[in-house]
């Protein structure tokens, strides 16, 4: 991926664990190369792609990319802002 760092971890032989900066994907161009990127990983192996939060276990990956639908999707609500809930509540 251009201009961006992936670390690998190889922690199982079934695996492909890696970390990413978020911080360095800013803007459309950027969130392009990362899709195409676990896109490219996916049609190569197969497989679906998973990536997890910081921190995260496994159980509950952010993003992903669906080998049936050939594409990456959202696999979890993208959290909600105030301004879209409608009014601060008062009490």
């Amino acid at each position: 991926m251009p201009d961006m760092l992936a670390i690998f971890r190889f922690y199982a032989a079934e695996e492909i664990d890696f970390d990413l900066d978020l911080r360095e994907i800013q803007g459309q161009e950027r969130l392009d190369v990362l899709c195409g990127f676990l896109a490219a990983i996916g049609r190569r192996l197969g497989k679906a792609v998973l990536m997890d939060s910081e921190g995260g276990d496994g159980s509950r990956p952010a993003l992903g990319f669906d080998i049936e639908a050939d594409r990456v999707v959202m696999l979890i609500e993208p959290p909600v802002r105030w301004g879209e809930i409608g009014p601060y509540p008062r009490g």
